[in-house]
């Protein structure tokens, strides 16, 4: 019986510290997280500055995210691509989890490939496969903030 509690306790002590943890989705199959940007998120806000406007941005907690974050703040001349989109080639490579969302929405910071940081500000479906980097809480506004042509974007973390 003594052993039984024993092993009762060591248990549970076993599963206390992991109660305290953010809940994440799992992939029963591959045993992966996605990369859901409500699901899997760091708590990290990330300011997002264009012109006059600040944009507040939710980051997901990955390898990307952890690599970008050591290279802010960063003011990037951002080119305009499709009429839905800014993006910049970073002369680093950063890690890569791409997948693809199936939807784009406004206000979603991916990373195409391992070195292009891309900021959406339309809406639109894709059969692309990006890394997630994060999405803009509230982005009305974004599209008017980026418009039509290159424009300076700040990057820094809160």
């Amino acid at each position: 019986m003594k052993h039984l509690l024993i092993l009762l306790i060591s248990v549970v002590s076993l599963n206390v510290p992991g109660a305290c943890k953010e809940d994440k989705i799992v992939n029963t199959v591959t045993g992966d997280i996605p990369d859901d940007p409500v699901k899997n998120t760091t708590g990290n806000q990330m300011k997002i500055i264009i012109g006059s406007k600040t944009f507040e941005a939710t980051l997901v907690d990955n390898e990307a995210v952890t690599a970008l974050k050591g290279m802010l703040p960063l003011t990037l001349d951002m080119s305009e691509l499709n009429g839905n989109e800014k993006l910049f080639r970073l002369q680093k490579n950063l890690p890569e989890k791409a997948s693809n969302p199936g939807t784009i929405q406004a206000g979603d910071l991916m990373l195409w490939g391992s070195n292009t940081l891309v900021l959406f500000y339309e809406a639109f479906p894709t059969s692309y496969s990006y890394t997630r980097i994060g999405r803009i809480n509230d982005p009305a506004g974004l599209a008017q903030a980026v418009g039509s042509g290159s424009v300076k974007v700040t990057f820094e973390i809160e």
